[in-house]
C-alpha cells in the first residue's frame, strides 16, 4: 500500500514532553526541607531520601493485590526512614514525606509554554496521540496536572492496559482507537527500550529519540531512526519525513 506520508504523531510524556526528572528533583528537595523541620538528624537525610529514590526506581507494583500507588509509596518512605535510622519511624511523618513529595512533583510537572505552543500548531497538521507507561492513578494524575485535555486525539495509559511499551498489543490499541496505520505514524520518546523498541515492533513510520544528556548510543542498543536533544526540535524531522 503506497504511504501517504506521516498524518500522526504519537508522544510519550515522561521526559519527553514533561520534565519528570526535574520535578522529582525539586519534590526531593521539599523533603529535606521538611525533614530538616522535625526531630530527623540532619546527617541523615540524604540518605533517607536516596534510599526512598532507590525504592522507587525498583518499585514493582500490582493493584491485584489490594494496596494503592499512594499506600505502595508511603512504604517506601516509612522504610526508608526505618533503614537510615536503625530505629521505627512515626508512620505519620512517612504520609507527610510522601504528600509532600506528591504534591510538588504534580505542582511543577506542566507543559513549558514552548512545548505547549509546539502542541497546538502540530495538531493543525498532525493527529497527535499520548502514549505513557506506568501505574493508571499516577499518570492519570500526571497528565491532569499537566492540564493535556485539547492537545491530544487520544490518551492511553499503559497501567490501563493488559500489557505497556514495547509490547505490540498496547501500539496496536492506539492504531485502531485513533484510526491510523502503524505506517502513518512516527513513535518520540526518551526510552530506547520502550518507546523505540515499540515504535520498531508496531512498524511505525520513523522513531523519534529524545536524547537530551546527549548520551551515546549504548552499544547493542536499538537504533532510532532520528535522534534530537529536545521535543522541540521535532520540526526539523517532519521536514525531512514530507
Amino acid at each position: 500500500m503506497e504511504s501517504r506520508g506521516v498524518s500522526s504523531i504519537i508522544f510519550d510524556l515522561d521526559n519527553t514532553l514533561v520534565d519528570t526528572a526535574g520535578a522529582g528533583l525539586i519534590a526531593i528537595q521539599k523533603v529535606c526541607e521538611l525533614l530538616k523541620s522535625t526531630h530527623v538528624q540532619e546527617s541523615h537525610i540524604k540518605d533517607i531520601c536516596d534510599c526512598f529514590l532507590r525504592k522507587l526506581r525498583h518499585e514493582s507494583f500490582d493493584p491485584s493485590e489490594g494496596k494503592t500507588i499512594d499506600e505502595v509509596r508511603i512504604h517506601h518512605w516509612y522504610e526508608a526512614l526505618q533503614e537510615t535510622q536503625g530505629t521505627d519511624p512515626d508512620p505519620a511523618l512517612a504520609t507527610n514525606c510522601y504528600y509532600t513529595w506528591k504534591k510538588t512533583r504534580l505542582q511543577v510537572l506542566t507543559f513549558s509554554p514552548e512545548v505547549r505552543s509546539l502542541l497546538e500548531e502540530l495538531r493543525k497538521n498532525y493527529k497527535l496521540l499520548l502514549l505513557t507507561n506506568g501505574d493508571t492513578q499516577t499518570q492519570w494524575e500526571k497528565i491532569e496536572a499537566a492540564r493535556c485535555e485539547g492537545l491530544f486525539s487520544l490518551v492511553v495509559v499503559g497501567g490501563d492496559h493488559p500489557e505497556q511499551k514495547p509490547a505490540h498489543s498496547i501500539f496496536t490499541h492506539c492504531f485502531e482507537s485513533a484510526g491510523v496505520r502503524p505506517q502513518d505514524c512516527i513513535m518520540v520518546g526518551d526510552s530506547l527500550s520502550t518507546d523505540i523498541q515499540g515504535g520498531i515492533n508496531a512498524g511505525v513510520r520513523a522513531t523519534v529519540w529524545i536524547n537530551s544528556d546527549c548520551k551515546s548510543l549504548p552499544q547493542g542498543s536499538v537504533t532510532p531512526d532520528y535522534t534530537v536533544p529536545s521535543v522541540l526540535n521535532l520540526n526539523d524531522v517532519l521536514l525531512k519525513l514530507r
